[in-house]
């Protein structure tokens, strides 16, 4: 691996903090990338590129059927690389520098319903050991704290404090937010946590969340407790962690929260990121202006 290489791969962990699921993709990227200027152009010098080059990459990944959103990410890896090329003054301007990404259709996201919500949390039979409160816990602490799914696997019992009712999150780039829990939640917190007392591993665990034997939650497993129980209730066709994130900020828009505030909570850096749960509160405040402005009561 050539030097530069090896030094964007340290800027993007230890600089920018990035996870390493997020550093090794950015890095494969760059390499494939790599790999075709050689392979077309006979040059693999990363240095000297141009945006000929790069366009003839994109035509190559659109001619294999890559997606424009897969197209997308990739040029983003790019568009990192070169920057740091730029800040580590190894280039003087970015062959990316007019690009413009590709058209993606909009996939809108549909929140659940409060009342799929309700049905769930308080008219499905969770059972009462210790994995249906487990299941419980992870679906109320989604829907009322927005949290990403992997925030809630890395919870750690350090990170509870029911004293003060919150829970500390470490999110992406290692950004720590404090989130309120509501007092019901509290209570099925301690529920919870005297189930997992009683769980019989010799393993020590300082993970909230774990299975039955003491290890760690994953992905998989969150994802799949989600899709259960909500497709007992929802026709939806996505029934994931994620749509109870976007639910969560969703349902709080149509209740009259300060988006700025939202943002805070969701954790995220710009209020670009939160505005796109706006429509679902924006289809809300035409429902409510459609039946009250005075124009249109007849």
């Amino acid at each position: 691996m050539p030097t530069y290489l090896k030094k964007f791969r340290d800027y993007l962990q230890l600089e920018k903090n990035y996870s390493s699921h997020t550093v090794l993709a950015y890095c494969k990227d760059v390499k494939f990338f790599q790999k075709h200027i050689k392979d077309v152009f006979d040059d693999d010098n990363l240095i000297t590129v141009n945006y000929n080059q790069v366009r003839s990459w994109i035509v190559c990944l659109s001619d294999s059927e890559t997606t424009n959103t897969s197209i997308n990410r990739k040029i983003a890896s790019l568009k990192a690389f070169y920057k740091f090329l730029l800040k580590s003054k190894q280039i003087d301007s970015s062959p990316l520098i007019k690009h413009k990404a590709l058209k993606t259709p909009k996939n809108l996201q549909i929140p659940f319903s409060e009342k799929e919500l309700d049905q769930v949390l308080n008219h499905l039979t969770f059972s009462d050991d210790f994995e249906g409160c487990r299941d419980k816990l992870i679906i109320d602490l989604f829907y009322t704290t927005g949290i990403r799914r992997t925030e809630l696997i890395n919870l750690e019992m350090k990170n509870l404090d029911l004293e003060n009712n919150t829970i500390k999150v470490l999110g992406k780039r290692n950004k720590e937010r404090i989130i309120p829990i509501l007092p019901n939640v509290k209570e099925n917190i301690e529920i919870y946590l005297q189930k997992r007392e009683g769980l019989n591993y010799t393993e020590s665990n300082n993970y909230l969340f774990v299975k039955i034997n003491g290890i760690k939650l994953n992905d998989s497993l969150v994802y799949r407790i989600i899709n259960y129980y909500f497709s007992n209730v929802s026709e939806k066709v996505k029934k994931s962690p994620h749509i109870l994130r976007h639910t969560f900020a969703t349902h709080l828009l149509n209740n009259g929260a300060d988006i700025n505030s939202v943002k805070e909570l969701l954790g995220h850096s710009s209020l670009a990121s939160t505005q796109v749960y706006t429509h679902s509160s924006l289809a809300e405040l035409k429902k409510v202006y459609s039946g009250s402005h005075p124009r249109t009561i007849k």
